[in-house]
């Protein structure tokens, strides 16, 4: 995870068919989060979105993942 990434765990993201999503713009605080979506909710009324905080964990990157799979073996 990037630093700018870091600094900023909100994220609007648009909810896409096909379980596919983008993120649309990443925030500081929620609360710019949440006035930036009210704004693309009036620009774009049929589009989806939702707000999400990003911890930035990866699941593919995840080490005890991996050792869980190794006992299972």
């Amino acid at each position: 995870m990037t630093y700018y990434h870091r600094l900023h765990p909100w994220a609007v993201v648009r909810l896409l068919p096909q379980m596919q999503r983008v993120v649309v713009a990443r925030f500081r605080n929620r609360s710019n989060a949440e006035g930036h979506l009210k704004a693309l909710k009036r620009l774009m009324p049929d589009a989806e979105f939702v707000i999400v905080f990003d911890i930035g964990f990866d699941i593919g990157n995840d080490s005890m993942g991996e050792e869980s799979r190794d006992d299972r073996e």
